[in-house]
């Protein structure tokens, strides 16, 4: 094992080695952290953010588990559900653009869903959500009671707009090389390998890109995890 493997996060098709433990100790001590300061009427808002097919689910998964371990009632939430549907997502003209701009329906997840639970510490809730492959939105429902830590995890959460929402935020570093070999590998959106990389090439990638112009996000979380086996 090289210098450097005990500290880095690297998870690999689904999969979390055990290299992880540190990194995660360090953002569930944060976590905890911030919890202890903060009001106890209200949950904390915690970000877990990152480019496409870099780790984001996984790591949140893990998280979650290790904060409910230690007995603290965990809200896990994903930007995922909250996706404009293709018609709106996706744009002919500057594509990258258009995607960063509308890929998301941020301001109705926060309105409907983040803000009221995080003011309340619960909720109940039914809103329209979408898959990535969707054409149509269905009905999901949201129930959480007395909730201590809101955990988020999605693309573009430490926009400039966003980022003073969260009270501890997590950057997942990972190259586009190897996100790109994920993405292929899950085929998640029903797309060919091909037409996989095409996408990415064209859009996301160039969309990441102008999120790394705009807004610094690596620089506004409150920690980094390495997840990526090319990066020391």
């Amino acid at each position: 094992m090289r210098v450097g493997d005990d500290r880095r996060l690297r998870i690999e098709r689904g999969g979390v080695t055990l290299s992880v433990e540190k990194d995660l100790r360090r953002a569930v001590d944060g976590i905890a952290a911030v919890r202890a300061r903060a009001p106890s009427a209200r949950s904390v808002l915690v970000a877990v953010s990152g480019i496409d097919g870099c780790g984001k689910s996984v790591l949140s998964s893990r998280i979650a588990a290790m904060l409910e371990l230690e007995g603290r009632r965990v809200a896990a939430l994903s930007v995922d559900d909250w996706l404009n549907l293709p018609p709106v997502r996706f744009g002919r003209e500057n594509p990258a653009e258009h995607f960063y701009r509308h890929a998301i329906r941020f301001e109705e997840l926060f309105a409907r869903l983040v803000d009221p639970l995080v003011a309340s510490r619960s909720i109940s809730l039914e809103a329209d959500v979408a898959l990535e492959t969707a054409s149509a939105f269905h009905r999901k429902r949201f129930d959480f009671t007395d909730v201590d830590v809101v955990l988020l995890e999605g693309i573009y959460l430490l926009t400039r707009e966003l980022r003073g929402r969260f009270d501890f935020s997590i950057w997942i570093e990972c190259s586009f090389e190897t996100a790109l070999e994920r993405a292929v590998s899950r085929a998640q959106e029903g797309l060919s390998p091909e037409e996989t990389v095409a996408r990415y090439r064209a859009i996301y990638f160039p969309a990441q890109q102008i999120h790394f112009e705009r807004d610094d996000p690596k620089r506004a979380a409150s920690m980094e995890i390495i997840n990526d086996s090319r990066n020391g």
